[in-house]
């Protein structure tokens, strides 16, 4: 290993330990109850909040799927899914958190998503915790995948270092702080990785363009590239027989520019849709201290979602501008990161900010393992097999279910020539027609009831999965991405099923009617809910 290697690896290796150190620091206060291990006790401040939800949404896709997607074929593919991003940021935060998080609190003290819904629909045999439970399982584990992939990626690109042996050890250290220090742990470490990251793509952003001369000097090179800049267009990299992109006289070699009709940008636009059913973003909003808060989390977080996918796109690009033969297909220029920090940086300060790659897999995959386990061991064991289970055995099965999930995810990433965008689109389509249009029903319509939730969530995984194996390759209007399809389905099914079914009780609408009245005292709505009881 060479001396630069030897400062990369250092900086690094200082980075793990004080994420480890996070986790043992809040492992006592965790442990001391199951509402403190899977929600923090709800006493979590608004910058914790926000940059948590950010950080674990965005994991390893920020700092490589992104910006590989960017080099790879121009600024409309890229640029129109972070503009959906970021108004689906916004929108969340607006219409969703607040509510959420007082109805939470007076549907019965919800910790957990397939917690509330099953208390906000009265759903005393915990069908829809179930349902909502192994939804989770399945899509996140495929989510803790991407974000291994990432890890071994970092290592194989950065030192040489044998990818399998490296996604397998990151894994374990993301295991290890997850299962000791709970969400706490989850959530500060989540905030220092949201800072990195920041820090890490503003750094290389200008680093990059001034090494590259100016951003007139790349904007020069980059209208060469037909549809490269086009907001219409994506640029179509002419690839051999091998699939890799053709190289002619040291320049790469584009085909015609492909439209971009409205129906492709409607379906990059509705990777916004996904936000309103993403457990790891939702669960922020139930553990916030105060429901007043969210309006300063709001702000914080849409700033920080703006110029990171900003500053996430102008590294592809200008990258493109730098390198522009180093990579010949999207899975590798994902890699685009982590290559412009070592041509860039010193070797230590090279270390602290792809460390910043780490923390956007480590907060993401925490989040989705501590979620998943609460989703078990809260609404599986506790709500149907053992009802009496004390919060001790609760804490152990989720620390089961977090293994599981674990090894899992490390055999969704066995392959390394995986795309971290393709499998990342794949998850967050899962989860947001399963969860999202439920999650903005219950919310905001008074009838929706028990049936139809059941309805919209299972259609909107199983629409995912047949649209994107059968109808998706049948290409044109078809080849929308999946999510959009399926939070539609999901959303007709709530409201044709509810409609068809017997109307919520009485008992149900009158939370209903309570939680909409913003001057009611929340520990009002809990006595209430227990009289009701």
């Amino acid at each position: 290993m060479r001396t630069s290697d030897i400062w990369v690896f250092l900086a690094m290796v200082l980075y793990f330990v004080a994420m480890l150190s996070v986790g043992f620091f809040y492992s006592k206060r965790s442990n001391s109850s199951a509402s403190q291990y899977f929600a923090g006790g709800r006493g979590v401040g608004p910058w914790l909040t926000a940059l948590s939800a950010e950080a674990s949404d965005m994991s390893g896709w920020l700092l490589m799927g992104l910006p590989g997607l960017a080099y790879f074929t121009g600024i409309a593919d890229a640029g129109w899914t972070a503009a959906g991003l970021a108004i689906g940021t916004y929108l969340n935060w607006k219409i969703v958190a607040k509510r959420l998080r007082r109805y939470s609190v007076a549907a019965g003290n919800a910790i957990t998503i397939p917690d509330y819904f099953s208390k906000r629909f009265g759903d005393t045999r915990n069908i829809l915790s179930t349902i909502s439970a192994v939804i989770i399982i399945v899509f996140f584990a495929v989510y803790v995948g991407s974000c291994f992939v990432t890890v071994g990626k970092l290592f194989d690109t950065l030192f040489g270092f044998d990818y399998h042996l490296m996604m397998v050890l990151g894994a374990i250290v993301v295991f290890l702080y997850t299962v000791i220090g709970g969400y706490l742990s989850v959530v500060v470490t989540d905030f220092i990785q949201g800072m990195l990251m920041f820090f890490a793509l503003a750094v290389v952003c200008v680093g990059t363009v001034v090494s590259a001369g100016g951003i007139d000097h790349v904007a020069a090179f980059l209208s060469d590239i037909p549809g490269y800049l086009s907001a219409n267009h994506t640029a179509t990299p002419t690839l051999d027989a091998a699939g890799m992109q053709l190289v002619q006289g040291g320049n790469p070699v584009f085909g015609a520019p492909t439209d971009f009709d409205i129906i492709t940008i409607v379906s990059l636009m509705a990777w916004g849709l996904g936000y309103f059913g993403m457990p790891q973003v939702l669960v922020r909003f139930l553990s916030v201290r105060d429901a007043e808060e969210i309006k300063q989390s709001r702000i914080i977080a849409t700033v920080w979602v703006v110029i990171s996918l900003g500053c996430a796109i102008a590294i592809g690009m200008f990258g493109r501008a730098m390198l522009p033969t180093r990579f010949g297909t999207q899975a590798a220029a994902e890699s685009v990161f982590i290559v412009l920090s070592q041509m860039l940086l010193p070797s230590f300060v090279c270390g602290v900010v792809v460390s910043g790659i780490f923390a956007a897999s480590m907060s993401s995959s925490s989040s989705y393992m501590i979620i998943a386990g609460s989703a078990v061991a809260e609404n599986i064991f506790r709500g149907i097999f053992k009802r009496n289970a004390s919060d001790r055995q609760v804490m152990w099965v989720a620390r089961i279910t977090i293994l599981v999930v674990f090894v899992f995810g490390c055999l969704i990433a066995a392959d390394q020539n995986s795309s971290i965008f393709q499998v990342v689109s794949y998850a967050w389509a899962g989860l947001g027609a399963s969860f999202g249009p439920l999650m903005l029903f219950s919310l905001y319509w008074r009838r929706t009831n028990a049936h139809g939730a059941i309805a919209g969530m299972l259609s909107g995984a199983v629409t995912v999965f047949v649209w994107n194996l059968f109808v998706k390759p049948l290409g044109g209007i078809f080849g929308i991405y999946e999510l959009l399809p399926a939070f539609i389905v999901s959303a007709l099914a709530i409201v044709v099923v509810s409609l068809a079914t017997k109307a919520p009780s009485k008992q149900i609408t009158d939370v209903f009617d309570h939680y909409m009245d913003d001057d009611t005292n929340v520990g009002e709505l809990l006595e209430e809910h227990a009289v009701r009881q």
